[in-house]
Order: C-alpha cells, then sequence, then structure tokens
C-alpha cells in the first residue's frame, strides 16, 4: 500500500445532499456516496464494545487500545479536535473504504477536478464501488486524459458527521505499524481544524505537515524502541521514493513548460517523456534492491502516470512552508493553528506565495558550513 497517501478525501456528501444537491456531479454519483458512507457508519460500533467482546480477536483489542492512547494524546499535545471522531471502529471486510479515480492530460500533471457542495473543487472522484471507479476512469481515458485509480485507506468528512459518531477506525489501516498509525489519525483530524475550498494541494499539505510533525513527537515520547525502529526502515524508504518521484516531476515538468504545436514537436515531446518515465523504473529498480527487495511502492510504480503523479504532488509541494510555520511560531501547536486559519482566508494564489516564501526565508536564516 502506497503510504505518500496516504489518503485523499470524499467530501462530506451527506451533508452537501441535505444542503441541496449542485455542482458537476450526477444523482447517481451523490446516491452512491451518502448511502456507502450511511454502511460504513451503521458498520461502525464503539471501541469500548470491541474490547468488550469475548469474541474481538486479542491483536485487534490491542491495536484498537493503541488508538484510543493515540487519540488523547493528538488532543492533549497536538491540540487537535476532541470529538466523536476515531472512537468507533468497523471492520468492511474490503482492503480500501473507497477508490478514487485521478485524471490528467497528456502533456501536464495539473489534475483534472470536480466540484462539489459545500467542500468546493478537488483533484480526484471517490467511489464505494471499486468497479465503478474503473469505469469513471475509462470514460476519461475515452477523452484523451490519463486516468489513475487508488484505494484509499480512510477519508474525512471535514466534522460534519461528528453528530452521527464521527470518522470511524477502520480494517483498511487498523494493522498499520504504530507510527503509520499514529500519523494517519493525526492527518485526518488536521482537516477538521483547517479546510479551504479548492485547495487541495493546502488542504493536504497541510495535513501532511501535522501527521509528520505530531508523528515524530509521538514517537520520540510515546513510541517504543521496536516501534521507533520500524518507522525509521519505513521512512528512509519512503523518502527515498519521495526523492525519486519529485525529480520525475520536476523533469516532466520542464518537458511540459513549451506548448509545443506541430505533430512532430508534440512527437517530440512525447518521446521525451517516454525516456523520463523509463529512467524513473530503472531508478525504482535499483532503489528496491537496495531495500532487499521491498515491494510496498510496486502498484504505485506499475500505475504512473500524469495523474498518479498530480495526486501525489499535493501532499507533497506546500509541506516544507508548513514546517516552516511551524517553526516559526515557536512549535506551539495554537498558534501554529492560528496562523494557518490566516492563510486559509487569504486568496489561493496568496496563500500558496506566503508558504513558498517561508522556505526561502527560513532558507536564508539557516547557517551553512
Amino acid at each position: 500500500m502506497l503510504s505518500l497517501r496516504p489518503s485523499p478525501k470524499i467530501v462530506a456528501l451527506l451533508g452537501a445532499v441535505l444542503l441541496g444537491l449542485s455542482g458537476c456531479a450526477s444523482l447517481g454519483y451523490y446516491w452512491q456516496s451518502v448511502s456507502g458512507h450511511l454502511q460504513l457508519m451503521n458498520a461502525a460500533r464503539p471501541v469500548n464494545d470491541w474490547l468488550q467482546d469475548s469474541e474481538t480477536p486479542e491483536k485487534l483489542k490491542a491495536r484498537l487500545a493503541l488508538t484510543q492512547q493515540i487519540r488523547r494524546f493528538a488532543v492533549s499535545e497536538l491540540k487537535l479536535p476532541d470529538n466523536a471522531s476515531y472512537q468507533r471502529y468497523a471492520d468492511l471486510r474490503r482492503k480500501a473504504v473507497v477508490w478514487n479515480v485521478s485524471a490528467a492530460p497528456e502533456f501536464s500533471l495539473t489534475l483534472h477536478t470536480w466540484c462539489f457542495p459545500v467542500t468546493g473543487c478537488v483533484g480526484y472522484k471517490g467511489y464505494f464501488d471499486e468497479s465503478q471507479a474503473r469505469s469513471e476512469a475509462d470514460q476519461l481515458r475515452a477523452q484523451g486524459l490519463e486516468a489513475s485509480v487508488y484505494g484509499v485507506p480512510a477519508y474525512s468528512t471535514l466534522g460534519w458527521m461528528n453528530w452521527a459518531g464521527g470518522d470511524p477506525l477502520l480494517n483498511t489501516f487498523i494493522a498499520y505499524p504504530e507510527g503509520e498509525l499514529a500519523r494517519l489519525i493525526f492527518h485526518e483530524l488536521a482537516h477538521q481544524v483547517v479546510y479551504a475550498a479548492n485547495d487541495m494541494d493546502f488542504n493536504e499539505s497541510f495535513a501532511t505537515a501535522v501527521e509528520r510533525l505530531g508523528g515524530a513527537r509521538w514517537l520520540a515520547t510515546q513510541g517504543s524502541p521496536a516501534a521507533r525502529d520500524e518507522y525509521a526502515d519505513y521512512n528512509q524508504r519512503r523518502q527515498q521514493f519521495r526523492a525519486l518521484t519529485l525529480d520525475l516531476r520536476r523533469e516532466l515538468n520542464e518537458i511540459y513548460e513549451k506548448k509545443l504545436a506541430s505533430a512532430q514537436e508534440r512527437r517530440a515531446q512525447a518521446a521525451m517523456k517516454n525516456i523520463a518515465m523509463q529512467t524513473f523504473h530503472t531508478r525504482y529498480a535499483v532503489l528496491r534492491e537496495g531495500w532487499g527487495g521491498y515491494a510496498g511502492y510496486d502498484p504505485w510504480v506499475a500505475r504512473t502516470n500524469n495523474a498518479s503523479l498530480g495526486a501525489l504532488a499535493a501532499y507533497d509541494e506546500l509541506v516544507p512552508g508548513f514546517e516552516a510555520l511551524f517553526a516559526r511560531g515557536g512549535s506551539d501547536w495554537t498558534r501554529f493553528y492560528d496562523a494557518v486559519r490566516r492563510l486559509a482566508a487569504l486568496p489561493k494564489a496568496e496563500r500558496r506565495t506566503a508558504l513558498l516564501s517561508l522556505v526561502t526565508t527560513q532558507n536564508k536564516e539557516t547557517p551553512h558550513g
């Protein structure tokens, strides 16, 4: 499972329906979203019920107990919301909670977007049924777009469903290594703190910054030596893979920069793109061998295209800016969230510029040598 994730969101569609449907999605799409979420909510039971049930496997009980420790840490140490979310558990008996579809043009990493009430426009479309997601992808390919379908382990309803029991823990991620489990919970709760409509990069990068900073603090103060060692190995592979995909994105962006008109020029552009992709696969094979054959990223690499790379960028690009903002505020979580809220109130272009300038300023202020 690709833990760069981590986890793109299906919006609070039930709330959208209650407010009145509009936007570019069909009624059938809204219906599958609402009915799928309601089935998930109905399957969830309070964690304490699972812990007291004699038929619950001991291994699952231990994991559920750990999530509640993580949940309390999120509230007390990271100042994340104290509400109903992640205090219930559901076994969906499938490998993903939803399957997301993303799409991008042949010569661009800019994602195709879909717009919904309440939450605005996002660069993915989620389905509770994998076959429906693949059908959507086929339709996008017929329009000349590159498409990607990927399973998602968790999603956030942005706090809209806390009145009905909140976002539940799921079998799709409950067995994650301790450090990854903590990061996922912190990431999803962060979406309930700040959300800027129509800005997927801002929202996902913010949540990723919270998960990284919070995950490091959890392991340093709460994690066992075994958990820290396991996370160190896992995170080293992730950082190496991120660097590899970042190099590919930069190379492709350079290739796509020039808008070529003639058919001959476009053929040359396609050839350069193919070479960049082949080089990426070759470099990944070398990296994988250095990991002793670890194959966790194989499924993602197999489907690498503009759509999957564009979706990945949303989780990475602005993270350094948020981390710099956290440091500038004295590593105080409340002050950090207040600063992020102020950014979210700015126009999209201004908030992006502000975050990128924070990284530039920090680099100038950091002594070298």
